[in-house]
């Protein structure tokens, strides 16, 4: 009997996940043509699996916690620039997952990916319809002039890739979303996230493979995700005014100040962390 009153409450549950799940997607505020697609491919309805899954390992296998969540902006254009880690783009889904359902102001950015990305079968379709587009300077320049958020790791894959030994090192920054920010007149909001970085353990790497793929390192990964802690901090907005056309060594002192912020939202994560697999 308890057996069967128990197995009742989890369908219960389950089928309110779901009614939470249609809820959202039926009222997102996401402008989109009569198909669900907008002129990047996202695609409403395509939302559904992405969060289907995001839930359970948002929820249950990460537990994520997110702090800040009030600092992203209902609407208009925004860039959100955090760090990458975790050898696998988890961290880009978990991230994901808080924005569009914040309970604030929910939220699809749209994410800047690596251009051999939409080379791949099948992850090319679903990332797209997710809000995944390459990152290209005018791909992001028509998405601000739409009033779009959009999703930069400006570590790009040396960020994700990086050795055990680097961990919560940032590497170097590319300066085109401090130059996409200035012309466009954009707000930059700061994330730091913790947890990633333990996921994956990283064997070796294959160099033939990480110069086929343009990338800075392609890594061998133990077949094994751990379900670490994840704190994830946003940051409040910054502003930086665009005088004329900034110079190349001052565009690297705002996006050093950028990355400074993001370096004390990690170590603000780091210090909120009690341990490597807390509940």
């Amino acid at each position: 009997m308890a057996r069967n009153k128990f197995i009742e409450k989890a369908i219960i549950l389950n089928e309110n996940r779901v009614e939470d799940l249609e809820k959202l997607i039926n009222t997102f505020p996401k402008p989109a043509g009569s198909y669900g697609y907008d002129a990047w491919g996202f695609n409403i309805k395509g939302l559904k699996p992405f969060l289907t899954a995001g839930k359970w390992m948002h929820d249950n296998f990460f537990r994520v916690v997110t702090h800040g969540l009030e600092n992203i902006p209902k609407d208009g254009r925004v860039l959100i620039i955090s760090n990458h880690s975790g050898q696998l783009p988890f961290d880009a889904m978990m991230l994901g997952y808080a924005l569009v359902t914040n309970p604030h102001a929910p939220r699809a950015p749209k994410g800047m990916m690596e251009f051999f990305v939409p080379k791949v079968p099948y992850i090319s379709s679903w990332f797209s319809q997710w809000g995944g587009i390459v990152g290209d300077p005018e791909n992001c320049k028509r998405l601000l002039q739409k009033e779009e958020a959009i999703l930069v790791f400006p570590e790009g894959s040396r960020g994700i890739s990086k050795p055990n030994s680097k961990k919560y090192q940032l590497e170097r920054f590319g300066n085109g979303f401090m130059r996409m920010a200035l012309d466009n007149n954009t707000p930059i909001i700061p994330i730091g996230m913790v947890g990633f970085e333990e996921s994956m353990i990283r064997i070796g790497e294959i160099k033939p493979l990480a110069k086929m793929f343009k990338l800075s390192v392609f890594p061998i990964l133990a077949p094994i995700l751990l379900p670490t802690k994840v704190i994830i901090n946003i940051g409040e907005p910054m502003y930086f005014k665009q005088d004329g056309h900034t110079p190349e060594y001052l565009l690297d002192e705002k996006v050093n100040k950028v990355k400074a912020e993001i370096n004390k939202l990690i170590k603000k994560g780091l210090s909120q962390r009690t341990s490597l697999f807390e509940k």
